[in-house]
């Protein structure tokens, strides 16, 4: 890549593996321990905005020790991937809320298509032909491994219907907004993470009871080893939030998604292996077919990148 022209240079397979590898890894640890967590009474969206609470303050700890430098950026511009975080947040909870899980996984399919219908809309972005046909494995694998558990109804179809359409917009402005200011994932977080928190704080007594209002488990009787497993789980979730920023501005918002498909392949696997749960034949046949439509995305979008950039500079020389 020119370097000349002021365009950073891309970073190299190894070290985007490494980053989807930590992904990958992060994202798995953290929904055993929220689902710790959970099991013990703590409230989800509250530990959301912790976990961002946490983030922005291990950004503001980094920034000052110098791993990264702080970049003005307008906090206006700033507002809508903030918002939208936090639709995406409430509007999923609410969809697995009012949907079984196996209609709630079938949904989040449909988030890569979304995004790509998004970035070809409205950024002139193209996808060729073999990485648009890659969602179709993902997609019956998906199917295949929760077609028991799928049932529809009007209020959990457009919680999830919405839940989709925001979560996609988010993770396309998380990568056109690194692109547009020039900053990289530590100096956009830096200022999304705290913005999200504060954006979620009304948004907190609208769907749980932290104050003791109500029989559910108020925040001053939790115990302080739930406590130490919510910054534990804070701590991860900084991680987490910081990778996932690094892919979509390093890779894309679909690779990203290919990686979330790839995690709910090995969540199932780790309840497999480490808890003894069930794997049934559909569930095995899903598997295979969403690891077979990552492995293939894989493939070719690697052959795509080895593809040589159209020789514009040259062509502008030669009407010279």
């Amino acid at each position: 890549m020119d370097t000349t022209m002021g365009t950073p240079k891309p970073p190299s397979r190894l070290l985007v593996a490494f980053g989807l590898i930590s992904n990958i890894a992060c994202s798995i640890s953290i929904v055993f321990v929220n689902k710790w967590v959970y099991i013990h009474g703590f409230p989800n969206i509250t530990l959301t905005c912790i976990h961002f609470m946490i983030t922005g303050l291990g950004l503001f700890i980094c920034e000052r020790l110098g791993v990264f430098q702080r970049k003005s950026l307008p906090i206006i511009s700033m507002i809508p991937l903030s918002l939208s975080f936090c639709g995406f947040v409430a509007l999923t909870n609410l969809s697995l809320q009012n949907n079984t899980v196996g209609t709630y996984q079938l949904f989040k399919t449909l988030t890569m298509p979304c995004i790509m219908v998004i970035q070809t809309s409205f950024h002139g972005k193209t996808f060729s032909l073999p990485i648009k046909l890659t969602a179709i494995p993902i997609s019956v694998g998906v199917f295949i491994n929760s077609y028991y558990d799928v049932k529809f109804n009007i209020l959990g179809t457009v919680y999830a219907s919405l839940g989709v359409l925001v979560t996609s917009f988010y993770q396309v402005w998380v990568g056109s907004k690194q692109q547009e200011f020039q900053v990289n994932s530590m100096q956009l977080l830096f200022y999304q993470a705290p913005m999200s928190a504060i954006a979620l704080l009304p948004i907190i007594p609208l769907f749980e009871d932290v104050i003791g209002l109500s029989p559910m488990l108020p925040l001053k009787s939790i115990p302080p080893t739930v406590w130490g497993m919510v910054f534990l789980s804070s701590c991860v979730a900084f991680l987490v939030n910081l990778t996932i920023f690094w892919i979509i501005g390093n890779t894309s918002a679909v690779t990203y998604n290919m990686v979330g498909h790839l995690k709910f392949v090995l969540v199932l696997l780790g309840g497999f292996l480490l808890f003894r749960d069930p794997l049934a034949i559909n569930q095995i046949a899903g598997i295979l077919l969403v690891v077979a439509g990552v492995v293939t995305y894989t493939h070719f979008k690697l052959k795509e990148q080895k593809k040589p950039p159209l020789p514009v500079v040259t062509e502008a020389k030669d009407e010279q």
